[in-house]
């Protein structure tokens, strides 16, 4: 009922810039909530920036000031604008979305995971 596509990841050296999108698609009535989560090689999966639909963002507190959420409303897609990246950054990157269907029942996807490695 929901499809989400994620894109934008790969390889970057240190200090260098990726930005991430996560497109949602399907039966989608309206979205409250999107966030990019991360699980770097052993270590548990961690939040690392929401934002609400009315625009209400929150970070880690490791990629505050380096990282930047965004959403187009209209196109309903998220975007995680990543600077100054870091080795510690390297991580499978997921979108996470929740809101309304048709149907009106609630829903909360992820994305299938993008790799992003930092390193030279």
């Amino acid at each position: 009922q929901v499809q989400l596509v994620e894109s934008g990841g790969g390889l970057v050296q240190p200090g260098g810039s990726l930005r991430l999108s996560c497109a949602a698609s399907g039966s989608i009535l309206s979205i409250y909530a999107m966030g990019w989560y991360r699980r770097a090689p052993g270590k548990q999966r961690e939040l690392v920036a929401g934002i609400t639909s009315g625009g209400s963002t929150n970070y880690a507190g490791s990629v505050k000031g380096r990282f930047t959420i965004s959403r187009d409303n209209a196109k309903k897609t998220v975007y995680l604008q990543m600077n100054s990246l870091k080795p510690d950054d390297t991580a499978v990157y997921y979108c996470n979305v929740r809101g309304i269907l048709d149907s009106d029942a609630s829903f909360d996807y992820w994305g299938q995971g993008t790799q992003v490695t930092v390193s030279s």
